[in-house]
């Protein structure tokens, strides 16, 4: 697949931008992982890859994936609650702002405690289950 490029700023020789078309089947075109153990980010990269979807960014901590969504915003999320040392909060509220969708993975199921703010948000348990994932994908896919 060939990707489209769109300047960005008044200079068109110095900056970019990937311009990715939609998914014909309803999942977004860009998914960001925020995932600290890098086993399980490679697995949701090459699951979801798989279900049609053209870009895949992962990040393992908080600035790196504030980071990410500062240079381009995402259509989706998926976002390890734990992180080493962190949660992900920070940038759930980051994504809500930005009325992104995203989903809290987590291995600790209904225990686990969100904000108040984020208590509504889906939840995809770990170890996860591809039909829920891809339901989940194509559910923002459809509301975006």
């Amino acid at each position: 697949m060939v990707s489209q490029l769109e300047p960005v700023d008044a200079d068109p020789l110095t900056t970019w931008q990937m311009m990715e078309p939609a998914s014909p089947d309803g999942v977004p075109g860009n998914v960001l992982i925020v995932e600290d153990d890098p086993i399980i980010a490679l697995d949701f990269e090459d699951t979801i890859l798989g279900f049609g979807v053209k870009a895949v960014r992962t990040a393992g901590n908080v600035i790196k994936a504030l980071e990410m969504i500062a240079d381009q915003a995402p259509d989706f999320a998926l976002l390890d609650v734990g992180l080493v040392r962190e949660k992900s909060f920070a940038i759930a509220e980051r994504l809500d702002e930005l009325k992104i969708p995203f989903v809290f993975v987590t291995g600790y199921g209904a225990d686990v405690r969100l904000p108040t703010a984020l208590a509504d948000k889906p939840r995809l348990p770990k170890p996860y289950s591809s039909d829920a994932l891809k339901a989940l994908l194509r559910r923002s896919g459809d509301s975006a």
